[in-house]
């Protein structure tokens, strides 16, 4: 049984059948799925999918995209969401320099307030970093109280070498299967097994053979294939590791 330890069920893409993929995902072997926020409003329904869906856990954060919509009020609400049972991680929170679709002082500033907060709460954090390796590093070091995970891993094996010895996780996606995934797959032979967490952050970064389409959660296989050619065992062995490690980072 799997564990999508990163999606998007509240994206538009899913505005049509959202319901209907969640049920069909749960019955196809999905048993449990973190589904990342990234501003106020996904928050929200990050929070009504948890409530409605037994096997569906919420991470509260603001996404750098939406940094610049942070405010005193947001950190006074994370706080307040935290405290539910169902909250189970800050995130995704972190760095993206591909975009700038908010200032990078303000993302810096907001990336580092929220890992404040992690820290005050003992929570953990999903880390979303494109193209900013060096500033994100910066910024978790200052926080070594805090474990989190890097969501869609896209660093170097030296970089990861770091990460997992600060005891944090590494998120791998569809993107493992693409022919350009060179750099990632050598991570993951590095990789030890009990850091790796399986992800889609559907509905993007589809697999290959559906590379371009909606992604969701029943794409799980295809990642687990991926990395259990890599590691020499079995894809039910990597089903099984990969959901108890999602398991023991989000304490569920």
């Amino acid at each position: 049984m799997y564990f999508d330890t990163h999606a998007h069920y509240t994206d538009e893409n899913f505005d049509s059948d959202r319901d209907e993929t969640i049920r069909a995902v749960h019955e196809s072997g999905v048993e449990l799925i973190m589904n990342a926020s990234s501003d106020y409003e996904s928050c929200v329904r990050s929070l009504e999918l948890a409530e409605n869906y037994p096997y569906i856990y919420a991470a509260v954060g603001w996404h750098p995209h939406d940094a610049k919509t942070f405010s005193d009020d947001s950190e006074k609400y994370l706080e307040k969401w935290c405290a539910l049972p169902k909250v189970r991680a800050i995130g995704e929170i972190g760095l993206d320099y591909y975009y700038d679709l908010s200032e990078r002082d303000i993302q810096r500033e907001v990336f580092i307030r929220q890992m404040e907060l992690a820290k005050k709460l003992k929570m953990p954090v999903v880390v979303h970093d494109r193209d900013a390796h060096a500033d994100c590093m910066e910024i978790i070091r200052r926080f070594p109280e805090v474990k989190g995970e890097f969501h869609c891993y896209s660093g170097s094996a030296e970089m990861a070498r770091e990460i997992i010895e600060m005891g944090w996780y590494l998120g791998f996606t569809g993107a493992i299967t693409f022919k350009n995934a060179r750099k990632a797959l050598e991570v993951i032979e590095m990789c030890p097994l009990d850091r790796i967490l399986l992800e889609t952050d559907c509905p993007y970064l589809a697999p290959v053979p559906f590379r371009g389409k909606r992604n969701d959660s029943r794409y799980l296989p295809y990642m687990a294939q991926k990395v259990a050619e890599i590691k020499g065992i079995s894809i039910e062995e990597i089903a099984e590791l990969t959901n108890r490690n999602g398991r023991r980072f989000f304490g569920i």
